[in-house]
């Protein structure tokens, strides 16, 4: 969606952009990077085609790219600083006790090797190995909608030991190879210790196989709906033996009345609905809390079936944990717009440093968007701090 699409409406996005704009200017040291970083946001959310240094430098009537060019490469501020900024105001607009955070990756198709961070490596983008640059996202969704509120380059083993290409791509000194769940508890860790309302953390199999991932948020008593491999190793121990098994073979083995038809929230065309159900595993759990194994089975192919770990307190419904898994999709959404409408895949620039920069540029324009949005279900809801069940978040 882009600006012109509220032109008509009765919106006033004017406003509400100069707002914006204000919000983020102290991360932007000087009067001309926030013009620039205003004429950059506002070309994301123009109908031009590639959101490149010279099209967008055409939005703005600048004659030559190079305003542009420069706030993404030669001039000194923080992408991480304006995220900051970005990710409080996302909050402010979206932010609800039943909101959740979603973890996920993305790639971005390249051409070449001197972009940070491309390499040869499987980009769910493409469904293949490809020559790719990969992002870890984290987004955040509510009743109100959802929008990207964090990102991070992954930096594969052979960039981060190479330290010629290092220095060429401005990589940090203190940027060192994480795997990207590794990445995932550090942004996670860092986005709960600023406050922000979490009902549930989510994230698909590659973040919720990883145990040090579901520790440390056990650790912190943060309920998670993680999704894990219908193959993963289960280990249980029952009258003084360990048993080994998968949730595929669990599942398996319950009674078809077992099966419950929930909805996993609003799609397109209405409640998405699926047939769920859980076993409580006996695992060390928080006092209070319970963790079990969530399965999700489709209603058309029965043999499509997918599989979580969940935690959170002992009390929580079927129902709540089939809402909470259903919110993943979410960030999938986030990532279809950015690309698609606001040019999240068109960076040329190939430093580490231009790289976040354009993302957290780029998460602005869509934090905008996402404002606009919220600010008419908060009318719509007539009651801002009205309580609604997660289920029917980001409708």
């Amino acid at each position: 969606m882009s600006v012109s699409d509220w032109v008509g409406t009765g919106t006033n996005w004017r406003e509400a952009l100069t707002e914006m704009k204000a919000a983020i200017a102290p991360a932007l040291k000087r009067s001309e990077q926030r013009a620039s970083a205003g004429a950059f946001i506002e070309g994301l959310m123009s109908r031009a085609e590639r959101k490149t240094g010279w099209m967008l430098a055409e939005e703005a009537g600048l004659e030559r790219p190079y305003r542009i060019q420069s706030l993404l490469g030669r001039s000194s501020w923080s992408a991480d600083a304006l995220c900051k900024r970005v990710r409080d105001y996302t909050i402010g607009a979206l932010g609800d006790r039943d909101g959740v955070l979603v973890v996920d990756e993305t790639g971005f198709l390249k051409k070449g090797d001197q972009s940070v961070g491309v390499a040869r490596q499987y980009s769910g983008t493409a469904g293949r190995i490809e020559n790719s640059q990969i992002g870890v996202f984290v987004s955040y969704a509510s009743r109100y909608g959802h929008a990207l509120i964090d990102r991070q380059l992954y930096l594969p083993k052979g960039w981060s030991e190479d330290l010629d290409r290092r220095q060429k791509a401005h990589v940090p000194d203190d940027v060192n190879f994480a795997t990207k769940p590794a990445m995932a508890r550090e942004m996670i860790g860092k986005l709960l210790d600023e406050g922000i309302p979490c009902a549930f953390v989510l994230a698909d199999a590659v973040y919720g196989s990883d145990s040090q991932f579901r520790r440390m948020l056990e650790g912190r008593k943060q309920p998670y709906v993680l999704a894990i491999r219908s193959t993963h190793v289960l280990r249980f121990l029952e009258e003084w033996q360990f048993i080994q098994t998968d949730p595929a073979t669990l599942i398996g083995d319950l009674e078809a009345q077992s099966w419950r038809p929930l909805s996993a929230g609003e799609g397109a065309k209405g409640p998405r609905l699926y047939e769920w159900v859980r076993i409580h595993l006996n695992w060390v759990a928080e006092d209070g809390f319970s963790k079990w194994l969530l399965a999700r089975r489709s209603l058309r192919d029965p043999k499509a079936i997918a599989y979580y770990f969940a935690f959170a307190p002992t009390d929580t419904s079927l129902a709540e944990l089939a809402a909470a898994a259903g919110l993943r999709w979410t960030i999938e959404e986030c990532f279809l717009r950015a690309k698609d409408d606001l040019g999240l895949d068109h960076c040329e620039a190939r430093s580490w440093h231009a790289w976040h920069r354009h993302m957290s540029l780029v998460m602005a324009a869509a934090a905008f968007l996402a404002k606009l949005s919220a600010t008419q279900r908060r009318n719509a809801f007539g009651k801002e701090n009205e309580r609604s069940p997660v289920m029917t978040a980001a409708a």
